[in-house]
This record gives C-alpha cells, structure tokens and sequence, in this order.
C-alpha cells in the first residue's frame, strides 16, 4: 500500500520522466550500435548485392541492384581502421547503457507500481485529476 501523501500528480510527472529517459537511453544505444555497425561494414567493404540470387529474381528487379561502388558511397569515409579499433570501446558503452537502461526501466516499472496502488487506494482520484494535483499543495 502506498503512502496518502504521495500526490497522484507527482506520480505521474516521474513515470513521465522516467518513460521519456527510457526513450533516450534506447536511442543512444541505437546510435551506438550503428556506430558499431559502420565501423564493421566500412572495414569489410560492401559485399556485392544480387549476384547469388539473380537466376531466381525477375528482369526488373535485378536491374535495381545497387552495385558495390554505390553501396560504399554509403559508408563513412575516413580511416576504417581507426574505426575498427573503437569497436571494444563502443561495445563497452553499449554495456554500460544497457545498465542503465535496465535499472531506468525497473525504477519505471517502480513507479508504475506505486501509481496503480495509489489508484487503488482511492479509485476517484482518476476521476478527478485537478483534486489529485491539489493533493500535493
């Protein structure tokens, strides 16, 4: 059971805040993981796209395949193997991002917690969110 005293509106703001930094932790390892991504496909270079399967592919979509020279316009210029070598350290920032990805998603989960028992314990704060915000006044 929850205490009275925590305002159902504060409840609320830190799930809100919560959710939001779930989001950016999610996007930040997006980013990295990319960033990974890139570093391995500029190392290896484009493979060739369409030659293994062309036999079973119609005309018109095998007139479409890139060639590898497009395919490499893609990646990132610069020193691919300067980029290589930032794998262990971005691998270890996925880590630590996947840490605090997982204790910001138990506090949300926390939180969610605390907000239904607090609806629990008075169902017609819902129906009244302007009394539920004046409860932390």
């Amino acid at each position: 059971m929850t205490s009275p005293v925590e305002p159902l509106h504060h409840l609320r703001l830190e799930r809100r805040a919560l959710r939001a930094e779930r989001d950016r932790v999610g996007w930040w390892r997006r980013v990295v993981r990319a960033r990974m991504d890139l570093a391995v496909a500029g190392a290896a270079g484009p493979g060739a796209l369409g030659e293994e399967v062309a036999f079973v592919l119609p005309l018109e979509v095998s007139l479409r395949v890139p060639r590898p020279g497009e395919l490499h316009e893609a990646l990132p210029g610069g020193d691919a193997g300067h980029e290589v070598g930032r794998l262990t350290a971005l691998r270890s920032l996925d880590q630590r991002l996947a840490a605090y990805e997982a204790g910001v998603a138990e506090a949300l989960e926390r939180a969610t917690g605390r907000l239904v028992a607090r609806l629990a314990d008075d169902p017609a704060a819902a129906a009244y969110p302007r009394r539920a915000a004046a409860d932390g006044l």
